[in-house]
């Protein structure tokens, strides 16, 4: 059983299964404020790690991330984990949330969560990871930076993608939100308003 951190009322009528982005762990600072937040709505947040994130905490040392099929099969694992997927939105940050992506459809769960979802990797706009997204059946939520290097709005805009996906874009926001100075908004408040549209689209999942 992999480690977990749980925040949120036990009790909750629906969980939200969050995984963590390639580079950081479970309890980055991106990642509390995102469980506090979303948990403070009467959600009960779960994180986990992936296998080779646990290794790196284990041992110090980096390595690369597990390979996809991995990636997948623990993310299953941790949905039988959370009580099955009757109560459960699944997504990630980043590599989190493409890999929740991918079980989203056979895992039948109630809806999914992408916060800075990878569409390419920064600089080669032709490596697309979008194929599945065309078929996607899942009610899915996209949070996305305006000026992510993994997927402007101008990148972003000629995609073929699932009517299930509904995409919103946090103003001026870099691949975790982080505006710049010159845009009059914050880090805090381009945070805020992600919380905010995770928990509603949550409670409506």
């Amino acid at each position: 059983m992999a480690a977990q951190l749980v925040d949120g009322p036990k009790a909750a009528a629906k969980t939200f299964l969050f995984a963590h982005g390639a580079g950081a762990p479970m309890d980055s600072r991106f990642m509390q404020l995102v469980a506090d937040g979303v948990a403070a709505s009467g959600v009960r947040v779960v994180r986990f790690e992936f296998p080779y994130m646990q290794r790196r905490r284990e041992t110090g040392k980096r390595g690369a991330p597990d390979q996809p099929r991995v990636l997948m099969q623990s993310f299953r694992d941790a949905i039988e984990e959370a009580g099955g997927s009757g109560k459960l939105v699944i997504g990630g940050k980043s590599m989190g949330g493409r890999i929740a992506s991918m079980v989203a459809d056979d895992a039948g769960v109630l809806g999914l969560v992408c916060l800075g979802y990878p569409f390419h990797p920064p600089g080669r706009l032709e490596k697309t990871r979008t194929s599945h997204l065309e078929s996607l059946r899942t009610p899915a939520l996209i949070l996305q930076g305006t000026r992510d290097s993994f997927g402007s709005g101008e990148d972003v805009r000629g995609y073929k993608l699932s009517k299930a996906i509904r995409i919103e874009w946090i103003e001026d926001g870099d691949h975790s939100f982080k505006p710049r100075a010159r845009s009059g908004r914050t880090e805090a408040d381009n945070v805020r308003a992600a919380i905010a549209l995770v928990a509603e689209f949550i409670a409506r999942a």
